[in-house]
């Protein structure tokens, strides 16, 4: 099966923070992916923006080596060549007035104009007054904002003002790249476009769901920007809270932006308060050659959890006394993220003393080998009677659809390409990310309060004995990590 490649229309980009690690390890390399397919016109502008001054020939030859870095092509690809043809660059300073008489100069009628904003949060207040008072931005304007967006909820709130000052909702796209993941997206697809699913896709027939999220590496340079946030921060409040929603959402009247956006945010206002024993957090140690956390963060007297495992529950009608499992970290023993929904046992076994059936498992990879995994009981080849078996029915995507895993879209591929369409079905709205911080905050500031340090837990591990016990006690087991 080979996908199909829909062009967008004719559009100009700027990426402020043009110069950054994020445009130089995702954004650019990814717009040209999109280049190479043929979804971006050969009419388009990509504009870098940032502080450094440097002319467009400068700025097209850091945007080659970032490509051939990223993107994994070499510099005398002809693609290349043509893709730098889109390029320019402006100086610009965000908080003065220098160089936004110049971008304006750049902007072409008639086309849909995007402003990324992979700068830091303190900055989109100052791009959107001075977009919207030079005249850049318009109407039809999108801007995009990277995470984190807010750390609490009072500067989310505040963060939401700025930007609705000069931008109406409909203009603002909150980007978290796990919602362009293809298997994500197919996560919808199959709950409800097959009726194979949706009608077990609840506490009746559900024992309960568990989403993992593992990384292998440690912060090590970049601790002392993880240590002002933490595993919740960096990561449950967006990324896991995104995923959860997905899983435990209702079918909305259709797949449209707002009706998907709608039923998500009922799914987090739905969520209980989380009790202090649901939740366990975590720091590792130093294992071999490693560092410990607090040596990667360079804060001995450090707090912050590098883990975090908790049951939540959602109190509405599909999902009453079925808990939902969250982990994630950093230091695990492998790199994985998964959403895996535990299916109830048969109520009789008809099948006497050849075995128990086993609860049948539904297993959505998104890193790495994105795919799907069916456990399904069935008969044990060979004579001798009945014996039962478990076994997988496993897609994987590369497999399935006959493609090879590096012609699958990048997430911000995807999304960039959304915001040229102007589909908001993948992208927060403002309510849904302060809903979330809303029911994050008190367990934040509980764990400020009791001045408790993380439980630890040795690199390479599947995270604190304490998390083991948080399974244990409701009679069920984390699903082992591995690759």
């Amino acid at each position: 099966m080979v996908s199909r490649v829909i062009p967008v229309d004719d559009f100009d980009i700027v990426i402020f923070g043009a110069t950054g690690d994020l445009a130089h390890r995702k954004i650019l390399p990814g717009l040209f992916r999109r280049f190479v397919a043929g979804q971006i016109p050969a009419t388009a502008r990509i504009i870098g923006a940032a502080r450094t001054e440097q002319d467009d020939d400068g700025f097209r030859a850091e945007a080659a080596s970032a490509i051939a870095e990223f993107a994994g092509v070499k510099k005398n690809d002809p693609h290349l060549a043509q893709f730098l043809e889109l390029l320019g660059y402006t100086a610009i300073d965000a908080k003065g007035e220098g160089g936004w008489n110049a971008l304006k100069s750049r902007m072409r009628e008639g086309a849909v104009h995007a402003f990324y904003l992979s700068v830091a949060p303190s900055l989109f207040g100052d791009i959107a007054e001075r977009l919207a008072g030079h005249g850049i931005a318009d109407d039809n304007s999108r801007v995009v904002v990277e995470k984190p967006f807010g750390r609490d909820l009072a500067s989310a709130r505040a963060l939401n003002q700025v930007l609705a000052r000069h931008f109406d909702e409909h203009q603002v796209y909150r980007i978290d790249h796990y919602l362009g993941k293809e298997t994500v997206q197919n996560l919808m697809a199959v709950r409800f476009a097959n009726i194979l699913f949706e009608p077990l896709w609840n506490a009746q027939h559900v024992d309960h769901v568990q989403i993992t999220v593992a990384e292998t590496v440690g912060v090590a340079g970049r601790g002392s920007y993880y240590d002002k946030s933490g595993a919740i921060r960096d990561m449950v409040q967006n990324h896991m809270m995104q995923l959860l929603c997905l899983i435990a959402m209702e079918p909305p009247y259709h797949f449209d932006p707002d009706a998907v956006r709608d039923e998500k945010l009922k799914v987090i206002r739905a969520l209980e308060p989380l009790k202090p024993e649901d939740i366990v957090r975590g720091q590792y140690h130093a294992e071999g050659g490693d560092g410990s956390y607090l040596d990667d963060a360079e804060n001995p007297d450090s707090r912050t959890e590098s883990y975090v495992a908790m049951k939540v529950r959602i109190s509405n009608w599909r999902w009453q006394g079925t808990p939902f499992y969250l982990r994630t970290g950093k230091k695990l023993r492998a790199r994985t993220s998964e959403i895996a929904i535990t299916f109830k046992e048969p109520p009789h076994s008809i099948f006497d003393d050849s075995g128990v059936p086993k609860a049948n498992e539904l297993v959505i990879r998104l890193q790495p080998n994105e795919g799907m995994n069916l456990k399904v009981m069935i008969k044990e080849p060979g004579p001798g009677g009945m014996r039962l078996v478990q076994v997988p029915l496993d897609m994987s995507f590369a497999v399935a659809l006959g493609a090879d895993g590096a012609d699958m879209p990048d997430a911000y591929e995807r999304l960039i390409m959304d915001v040229i369409r102007g589909n908001q079905t993948l992208f927060m709205r403002g309510d849904e990310v302060e809903a979330a911080w809303a029911w994050t905050d008190p367990i934040i500031e509980a764990w400020e309060d009791s001045k408790r340090r993380p439980e630890p837990y040795d690199s390479g591990s599947s995270g604190p004995e304490e998390a083991l016990r948080l399974m244990h006690r409701d009679n069920r087991r984390w699903r082992e990590l591995r690759a």
